[in-house]
Formats: C-alpha cells, sequence, structure tokens
C-alpha cells in the first residue's frame, strides 16, 4: 500500500531530523526542497545523506503510481545559522509573501516550486493519513479512479491535477462528513512540521502558494470578518483560471485549500460555501474557518452559474 510505505519513510526521516541542524537537502539542479524533506534540517552531513536514501525512496513509492513525479538530484547543504521553516510553502507565514521570492537554501535564484510538485505534496500527505486511519482500503479505491480517468488525459502535466481530482472524488463518496473531516485533519498536520498558528493571513497564503506554482491566475480575497470569540472567520474569494475548476460539471476541488487550512493548529473545521461562476468565468466563493455549522465542501463544491 502507498500509503503505509510513505508513513514509513517521513517517520525514518523524520527520527534522523534535527530542527537546530545546520544541514538541509535540496535538489543539485533547482535549489528547491521537495517533499519529504523540506523543512527538516540535520545535524551533520551523514545524516543528511541518510534522509536523501530515504526521500529518494519516498519519492520513488510515488512515482509508481505517478510517473510526473519529478526526479530530484538531492544534495546535503550546509547552511549554518538559517532557521528552520514549515514543512510545505501550504503553510506561509507571511499574508503578503510570494513564495516566489523565498531564498534558496542553495543560495541560487529563488524558485516557486511547480504544480507537479505542490500536487504530490498534498497527495503525499493524503496517502499517509490514509493509511494511518481506519481507510486503508481507499488507497486502492483513489488509485482505480486515477488510471481509469489518467487514460483520457492527453497532457502529460495534467497528470498531477488528475491525481487530486480522482482523491476528492473518492473521498467524497466512500467517506461520511466526519470520516473525511478526520483524514483531512490529518493530511494538514502532516504539511507542516510546526503546529504553533502561523502569522498572518491563511486565506492570502495558500492562494498565494496557488498562483506561485501556476494552478491560479488570479484571486481576491476579503479582510476576514471575524466572530465575537474571535474562533470562525470568513472570507470572501474570487479565483481566476484555477487549474481544479471544472467548466463542464460546474465543480470546483477544494481539496488543496482545505488542506492547506488544517497545517494551521487554530482551525478544526472548514465551511466552503455559496459557490457561484460570475459572467467574465470567475467564481467566487465564502469561506470560513472554525463554523458554527458542520463543515462543507471539504473535498469539492457544486457551482451555479
Amino acid at each position: 500500500m502507498i500509503g503505509t510505505t510513505l508513513v514509513d519513510l517521513r517517520r525514518h526521516i523524520e527520527s534522523l531530523a534535527d530542527p537546530s541542524g545546520a544541514y538541509r537537502v535540496c535538489c543539485g539542479r533547482t535549489g528547491e526542497r521537495p517533499v519529504p524533506v523540506d523543512g527538516l534540517a540535520f545535524e551533520s552531513r551523514e545524516t543528511a545523506r541518510a534522509a536523501i536514501r530515504c526521500a529518494a525512496q519516498y519519492r520513488a513509492a510515488l512515482r509508481r503510481y505517478d510517473p510526473q513525479v519529478p526526479v530530484c538530484d538531492l544534495i546535503a547543504v550546509d547552511c549554518p545559522g538559517v532557521s528552520t521553516p514549515t514543512r510545505r510553502a501550504l503553510a506561509v507565514e507571511s499574508p503578503h509573501a510570494d513564495p516566489a521570492s523565498a531564498p534558496d537554501p542553495a543560495g541560487g535564484r529563488p524558485s516557486a516550486g511547480s504544480a507537479i510538485d505542490f500536487c504530490h505534496s498534498v497527495a503525499g500527505a493524503v496517502f499517509e493519513a490514509i493509511a494511518d486511519s481506519p481507510h486503508a482500503v481507499l488507497q486502492d479505491a483513489i488509485m482505480d479512479e486515477y488510471f481509469d480517468a489518467a487514460e483520457s488525459v492527453k497532457e502529460p502535466d495534467e497528470l498531477c491535477l488528475q491525481l487530486l481530482r480522482s482523491i476528492a472524488v473518492e473521498l467524497a463518496e466512500r467517506l461520511n462528513g466526519e470520516e473525511t473531516l478526520r483524514v483531512l485533519c490529518s493530511a494538514g498536520e502532516r504539511m507542516s512540521v510546526e503546529r504553533a498558528p502561523g502569522r498572518g493571513d491563511p486565506v492570502e497564503s495558500i492562494l498565494g502558494r496557488l498562483r506561485s506554482v501556476g494552478m491560479l491566475r488570479s484571486y481576491s480575497v476579503s479582510a476576514p470578518t471575524v466572530d465575537i470569540d474571535e474562533s470562525a472567520r470568513r472570507w470572501h474569494v474570487e479565483l481566476d483560471g484555477y487549474a481544479l475548476a471544472d467548466d463542464a460539471d460546474g465543480r470546483l476541488i477544494t481539496l488543496p485549500v482545505v488542506i492547506a487550512l488544517f497545517g494551521r493548529a487554530s482551525v478544526r473545521a472548514v465551511a466552503i460555501t455559496d459557490a457561484v461562476r460570475t459572467a467574465s468565468g470567475s467564481w467566487r466563493l465564502t469561506l470560513e474557518t472554525n463554523p458554527e455549522c458542520e463543515s462543507l465542501g471539504l473535498t469539492s463544491v457544486e457551482t451555479e452559474r
């Protein structure tokens, strides 16, 4: 089972990590720090190299199911004095920071990563969460759905998007709301090393990340309204050119946004509602964290023209 393999490999990699370590692992060609070593530090070059061996196995396990998982030339880089960031750019701390401007730990040019890397980071976290849940058999159902749908995908770069669509479809069809909530909360926890509340606006952060990897052309998001107890927050969002919006069936895949929000310690539930398609072709919706009602729109929402 892919998720079981990923869980075991990640746990071993994290057992090697040291938040105060001076060594980071990155791709020698691009400078990017890919899943599952992004955000981790290691005490010595030898330990970092051991993590590299496990990371290569982790990515090879994903590649057995999706050959589009990039092959990275992982190297250990000495970065003394650099503090360990959150594991994923999904948990970006600054509300307005563009992840593309983040410094390259190898000292090269900044890089925002790619949609392929982003999608596989999300997919890996979900597979791990499923493997640690009572629903491990769901992994096979997801891959069956993915392989069936992938036969009609003509562009190789679209396969990573299809993988997220397949995950969303199977979660919605095979789990109830509470079961889906638990799986996605677990996936969100795996998307960040630190569970301390992040600074800045979480919705602005994830939408900026989607734009930086080319999955979103542009967006606007209102300042959040906050309930009197400062627990529930509500945003009005407009998305243009979102890669996981389906014009044909009026459905928008919310999975990566929801998982990113669950990566923050203060978010226990998410409701995405009121999704509509505008005359210009953009998509409007309302997003609420810690709502009084049950969680809604965890994997997708249907839209009305």
